[in-house]
């Protein structure tokens, strides 16, 4: 079952004896603390790991300005672009020697397909994803809510163990990667 904002950051709360929220504006501190934490923990979460669910290719468009120094091009990032995890030319999507500098990625390649991290609709986040998202807010929401320094460090530590396990589920629905083009493993034959 898809969940919204609201209802991660309610099991969140639910999770530290708090009331759950109906929405962000309800006017109570558990609706601020959630307004205020969800969003960058939702991101610091996505950006933290290559999530299958959250890895894009997008053909990036130039920009008129060229960098100031170092590379001849310069790329716009797109808009729901939280990390870049590689880019490549003509077709590939890693291979390409960059650098990002103010949301922009700069190049000397002529065109630029980057393999990135998004941040996708919650309604798109897997079940495995949904949980550790859980107690990661649980464990954000602990100390402003409960001013609980003990039980906040206890929900971090079950945060970080959801974490391994969201990682190890995701990693398991792809192939591993494999050398290629390395000149040990060409030698060999």
């Amino acid at each position: 079952m898809a969940l919204s904002s609201i209802q991660l950051s309610s099991r969140a709360l639910i999770k530290i004896g708090a009331t759950p929220i109906s929405g962000f504006e309800d006017g109570t501190a558990e609706s601020l603390v959630a307004a205020t934490l969800y969003p960058s923990t939702r991101d610091a979460m996505l950006s933290a790991h290559p999530w299958s669910f959250a890895t894009a290719q997008r053909v990036l468009p130039r920009l008129v300005g060229v960098p100031a120094a170092d590379y001849d091009y310069a790329y716009q990032l797109p808009s729901d672009f939280l990390r870049a995890l590689s880019a490549g030319e003509a077709g590939y999507g890693r291979g390409l020697d960059y650098r990002i500098v103010e949301r922009r990625l700069h190049t000397n390649a002529a065109s630029v397909t980057l393999t990135y991290i998004f941040r996708p609709n919650e309604s798109a986040f897997p079940p495995f994803f949904d949980q550790s998202l859980i107690a990661r807010l649980a464990a954000e929401f602990c100390l402003p809510i409960t001013e609980s320094t003990t039980r906040s460090e206890a929900l971090q530590r079950l945060a970080d163990d959801q974490f391994r396990q969201a990682r190890l589920i995701d990693a398991q629905q792809d192939v591993p990667p494999r050398f290629e083009d390395y000149t040990l493993v060409g030698v060999r034959g």
